[in-house]
């Protein structure tokens, strides 16, 4: 297996008593890195051997838990699933996501992607793959998880400014809609609003860097028209705020 050198740009900071971040600053790491190793892997090396004060979150190391998103080469992405060598250069830097609060070095607080997610959603959909295989007696329909994993690259990645629902509760209200359609009024009601569905300016960064297909764009762009298609006022122009 071959082997690579390369050097880890990592955005380092401290958080006082207040819970002020304090001495942001970047810090270089050399590491030796194969093929298979992924940018989580090579944090979990550097902390191990050269510095166990690192900070960033993980948890699953294989794409599923939406931990690990971080701003990699000034790209948004899950550190688990980037391997270190394709990204052919010789220094990779590594800062944590924007918009959320930083807890040091590139572990962020996650909490202001929930605050507007839909009050006792579904986390559980109806599953559409072998939807007519063979099941179980007990079984009525097979079930799998929502496609969103909660990473927020899509809120980090949303140009539009700090008073927006965001397309990941965006997303969810729209899917929330489609599993339990009796709650379509309350929900409709929600997002029309001028910080739920029409401050979007349509930039599609937050379908770009999604890492699990969700397209929160296209969520969007159907809440609206349900909004239109039920007879309700437009609480706002399309992309009435301003992008930061």
């Amino acid at each position: 297996m071959s082997q690579k050198n390369l050097t880890f740009s990592i955005s380092r900071s401290n958080i006082d008593e207040a819970g002020r971040e304090q001495n942001r600053r970047h810090q270089e790491f050399a590491l030796e890195v194969n093929e298979r190793m992924t940018v989580l892997d090579a944090l979990e090396v550097i902390r191990r051997d050269q510095d166990q004060s690192l900070m960033y979150r993980h948890s699953c190391h294989h794409g599923s838990c939406g931990t690990c998103g971080m701003l990699i080469n000034g790209e948004r992405k899950l550190a688990c699933l980037t391997a270190a060598a394709a990204l052919e250069v010789e220094t990779i830097e590594v800062q944590p996501l924007q918009t959320m609060n930083p807890l040091g070095d590139l572990a962020v607080d996650p909490t202001p992607l929930f605050v507007d997610y839909p009050k006792d959603a579904t986390y559980i959909r109806r599953s559409e793959v072998h939807a007519d295989g063979v099941k179980p007696f007990e079984v009525e329909h097979w079930e799998r998880f929502e496609d969103c994993i909660e990473c927020g690259l899509c809120v980090s990645s949303c140009p539009v400014t700090e008073s927006f629902i965001g397309p990941a509760a965006l997303a969810a209200h729209n899917r929330e809609i489609i599993n339990r359609p009796e709650r379509r009024a309350e929900l409709l009601e929600a997002v029309n609003t001028d910080r739920g569905a029409w401050p979007c300016a349509r930039a599609l960064n937050c379908s770009r860097v999604c890492p699990t297909g969700v397209y929160p764009a296209k969520h969007i762009a159907e809440l609206r028209k349900k909004i239109e298609q039920d007879g309700m006022t437009p609480a706002a122009e399309p992309g009435e705020k301003r992008a930061r």
